[in-house]
């Protein structure tokens, strides 16, 4: 698999999880339209990028074709670096133009409301699962008006790898997620991306503007950048989970103004005084927003559910069924300023943009 191979060490990103079961299901795709799998594929990533896998075990027999890609996850390995992210393609006769994917073994089950899929289903996120039928559909043109294609996604081992992440807590069992928005992986838990991180902020200091916009990941900056469209891109810093690295930069680099992007999960962390976003550092606290949620007349039961989910999306979900969603988003924003005044008084304006999972604005609270 290509790569940066020069790039500073502690800062080489990786591929997720997703562009690599893209990779090899468009691999094996080309398997079945030329009888051959090759040694390596160029794939669409969800970025736009166009990157060259190295694939291995290729095979096909006309009907049926496999392919493996190995996940190199870069400067920052997580349980899934060097998972063998493994796709099995096969004809439908019976359904031209259909692409079904679906998760084999070592792809988790959905057993639990509040991810954003289908409870019963396997895991694999939207964006993933829209670029791996892109790239599906991009080599498998000629076959697609005579046949389908039943794709199915395995990870060997990943029921293992699985135990070392929180998917049993949210209830997915079985074995990993097939995650990415972007494709790409960044070591966003390592020491030279908080650093980065840092720099970035100070940078955004040297500005005339006095505003520096900090997100959570590629997706919350795409979000507040259309938001912002008069600000600089200097001006926005991707911190990852490292806000408070990210917010003693800010008052060090004198700035006037701090906007923070995010989600619903993220800025919950915020919420709830964590200053340190990682999954892994605590659990979301639901109870929280399940205060949220009575404070906006939410009914007894709905705030119970609330209490006792496992995902902040959850609260998200239901109290958009209420046609609360946007009070409650707002009032979750408010929280965070108010929080983030209680740690940081004084230091500087505070300003907090909420989008959902697809990026679409929801709600704003400034602390002016």
């Amino acid at each position: 698999m290509m790569n940066k191979d020069d790039a500073p060490r502690g800062t080489r990103t990786g591929f997720t999880t997703g562009a690599c079961s893209a990779a090899a299901a468009r691999a094996a795709v080309i398997g079945l339209v030329t009888g051959r799998v090759p040694d390596s594929v160029e794939c669409l990533l969800p970025n736009g990028d166009l990157v060259t896998f190295a694939v291995q075990d290729g095979a096909t027999d006309g009907h049926s074709a496999h392919a493996v890609v190995i996940k190199d996850a870069g400067d920052d390995p997580d349980c899934t670096d060097k998972a063998r992210l493994t796709a099995d393609v096969s004809l439908l006769p019976d359904q031209p133009g259909q692409v079904l994917l679906t998760g084999g073994a070592g792809v988790g089950i959905v057993t639990m409301p509040g991810l954003g899929l289908t409870v019963g289903l396997s895991a694999i996120n939207p964006v993933p699962r829209r670029n791996i039928e892109a790239n599906v559909r991009a080599v498998g043109a000629p076959l697609l008006d005579d046949a389908g294609f039943a794709v199915v996604i395995s990870v060997p081992q990943g029921e293992l790898m699985a135990k070392k992440t929180t998917n049993a807590r949210l209830g997915i069992l079985g074995g990993i997620s097939i995650l990415g928005t972007t494709g790409i992986v960044k070591p966003y838990s390592t020491a030279a991306y908080r650093a980065s991180v840092v720099q970035g902020v100070q940078v955004a200091g040297t500005l005339p503007h006095g505003i520096v916009v900090l997100t959570t990941g590629g997706r919350t900056e795409k979000f507040v950048m259309d938001e912002l469209p008069q600000l600089p891109e200097a001006a926005f810093v991707q911190m990852g989970d490292f806000l408070r690295y990210a917010m003693s930069a800010a008052i060090k680099a004198g700035l006037r103004q701090v906007v923070i992007g995010g989600m619903v999960g993220k800025l919950t962390k915020i919420a709830q005084g964590e200053t340190i976003t990682h999954a892994g550092r605590a659990d979301v606290n639901t109870g929280l927003l399940a205060d949220l949620a009575a404070e906006l007349g939410a009914p007894l039961d709905v705030c119970d559910a609330i209490r006792n989910a496992k995902t902040a999306r959850y609260a998200g979900e239901r109290m958009d069924e209420l046609g609360l969603g946007t009070a409650f988003h707002t009032a979750l924003a408010r929280r965070v300023i108010q929080t983030l005044r209680e740690r940081y008084p004084d230091q500087f304006e505070l300003k907090v943009l909420v989008c959902d999972f697809d990026g679409r604005k929801i709600a704003e609270a400034s602390s002016s």
